[in-house]
């Protein structure tokens, strides 16, 4: 008996030094593995596949600053050290193998998955934190510590890359700074106008901006009356886009496409405020008595382009006294339109949800069976620029067909402001006098899904949550820093002298 106990006992003692010695094994191979796939070298062996991943990497500050410290790849994308940064690494390298396989990654849209909204996904706070433990270091700005203070105090709402996604990989276009240069160069064009145009009769007209050589369309909108709101029948409809109720509009001017940046710039360099005139020369402006935007912070076109591109990323108030200069510069009364006006503009004369044939339920990508089996966009996608046609940025107006009433991407490209407070239900913004109050937003945007394309589809200004990452105080006045898919397009009010 005892033989049997010598015997269980030595082969006991075998199995426990031979399991930790695999252990040990096991552990010290499993560092090691982690630590060769943990190289740059690595990583960059697969994404590689990103064009600019390597590249803006190097360009940040996180490779190339004055205390030569180099910020590796697994230092952002990986949780600190221990068994979340393990867990996530399998997690992600199950991902990326995947990604391998079965994605076609020539077709992946790295410009937008480099953006804050997918970015956050694969960075982690506790990364960030583990670095900048003192979030008020020595030599940080009045500006930055103001920052860093609201940051303390709305961390449930914040991330550290709402203000420094470009810190692991530059862009010009993510900078957050003051961007003291945007809107100097006044845009004029090739002609020079000397007079704005002339209306003679309610008919379509080519508005010329005096002093530029900046022209756009303007479509004469009959008057008349419509059921504004949907009904309760319609598909995807939301509560607030009712009662339906009989609106009678009057005739008014509306703009074919959005305020242009070519437009908004001419407006910002000559009446920009700090930083860009002095007092002496905003008094000698062309325009007395109105001041513009102050500089930006970063790059308001999000490196998308000017031009004839929409403007965005103004504030509410921007764009009401862009309005105010217009109407100075070219003799006439510009304002933008009542969401009446808007929504009778937007449905040309139709009572549908769209102003062409349509079942939002079939247009829509939102769902799972939409997601695993695709959407139909075939009508859809030769009016909007939207979620489905966009890849993430605003387009020009030519890529769209325009309503029945000329007009272009009212229902895409970007949403637009109305001069309307918003209320949940029509008819009561007329009683609504607080000066906190939110204003009406219309039509959709570039990343709109097409149940927001409707013509009777609400939204409306988040003044609070669109400047959070604003480093100023008070806050700006001109500029959203945390919003650019909202412009507006101006309305011109027609003279019941001429002839209608």
């Amino acid at each position: 008996m005892q033989n049997i106990f010598r015997w269980i006992k030595r082969r006991a003692v075998a199995f426990f030094f031979a399991g930790f010695a695999g252990a040990v094994l096991l552990i010290v191979s499993g560092h090691k593995a982690v630590e060769a796939t943990s190289t740059d070298e690595f990583c960059a062996s697969c994404h590689d596949v990103h064009p600019h991943a390597i590249t803006s990497w190097k360009r940040s500050t996180h490779y190339d600053n004055k205390r030569g410290v180099v910020v590796h790849c697994v230092e952002c994308h990986l949780p600190p050290k221990g068994l979340p940064m393990f867990t996530q690494k399998v997690r992600t390298g199950v991902r990326d193998v995947y990604g391998s396989l079965f994605t076609d990654v020539t077709a992946i849209n790295w410009e937008e998955k480099s953006r804050l909204a997918s970015a956050v996904h694969h960075t982690f706070e506790t990364s960030c934190v583990s670095c900048h433990e003192n979030l008020f270091p020595i030599g940080l700005s009045d500006k930055g510590q103001q920052a860093h203070l609201y940051f303390d105090n709305h961390k449930d709402e914040l991330n550290c890359l709402n203000c420094h996604i470009g810190v692991g990989h530059f862009s010009e276009s993510t900078v957050h700074a003051e961007n003291v240069d945007f809107g100097k160069a006044k845009s004029t064009g090739d002609t020079i106008f000397t007079e704005p145009a002339k209306i003679r009769s309610f008919d379509h007209f080519t508005e010329q901006i005096p002093e530029t050589g900046i022209q756009f369309e303007m479509k004469a909108i009959p008057g008349g009356t419509f059921r504004m709101g949907s009904p309760e029948s319609e598909s995807l409809r939301d509560p607030d886009e009712g009662p339906q109720r009989e609106v009678e509009v009057g005739s008014f001017f509306m703009a074919e496409q959005e305020v242009t940046w070519q437009s908004y710039m001419a407006f910002m360099s000559e009446t920009g405020g700090e930083g860009r005139m002095s007092a002496e020369d905003l008094a000698e402006a062309a325009v007395d008595g109105i001041t513009g935007p102050t500089p930006p912070w970063g790059a308001p076109d999000q490196g998308w382009g000017l031009g004839q591109r929409p403007a965005i990323t103004m504030s509410y108030h921007a764009a009401t006294v862009y309005c105010e200069w217009l109407s100075e510069k070219t003799g006439k009364t510009y304002r933008l339109p009542t969401e009446a006006e808007w929504e009778y503009a937007a449905r040309g004369g139709t009572p549908g949800p769209y102003f062409f044939d349509g079942d939002p339920r079939k247009f829509t990508s939102e769902g799972f069976a939409r997601k695993l089996f695709g959407t139909d966009t075939s009508v859809i996608n030769s009016f909007a620029v939207y979620k489905e046609n966009s890849r993430g940025q605003t387009a020009l107006p030519d890529e769209v067909q325009p309503n029945p009433y000329g007009l272009k991407n009212m229902y895409g490209n970007v949403a637009e402001f109305c001069s309307d407070i918003y209320t949940p239900s029509y008819g009561a913004s007329e009683a609504n006098t607080d000066d906190n109050a939110e204003h009406v937003v219309r039509g959709g945007s570039y990343q709109s899904d097409a149940r927001d394309l409707r013509s009777a589809a609400r939204d409306y200004t988040r003044s609070t949550a669109w400047l959070k990452t604003d480093p100023q105080m008070p806050k700006s006045i001109w500029w959203y820093s945390d919003q650019a898919f909202v412009g507006f397009r101006v309305v011109c009010e027609a003279d019941t002298s001429v002839d209608n």
